[in-house]
């Protein structure tokens, strides 16, 4: 798994925003630290998965 840091993820929606988009993406893992506003990811590439977010207006960075 791959860790990124959403700064601008804050709340269920937001989490579930996230979901949508990279499953639909093909990711097949996501685990979520709301308070470290984190999100760690499988099944897909850092640059794609840096792209789906910042097309949905969640900006990433790998940590």
């Amino acid at each position: 798994m791959t860790r990124f840091h959403v700064p601008d993820m804050s709340c269920g929606h937001c989490k579930a925003s996230i979901t949508e988009t990279l499953t639909a993406a093909g990711a097949d893992q996501l685990e979520f630290d709301m308070e470290a506003r984190t999100v760690d990811v499988s099944g897909l590439s850092p640059e794609t998965i840096v792209a789906k977010l910042n097309e949905i207006g969640f900006p990433a960075e790998q940590s």
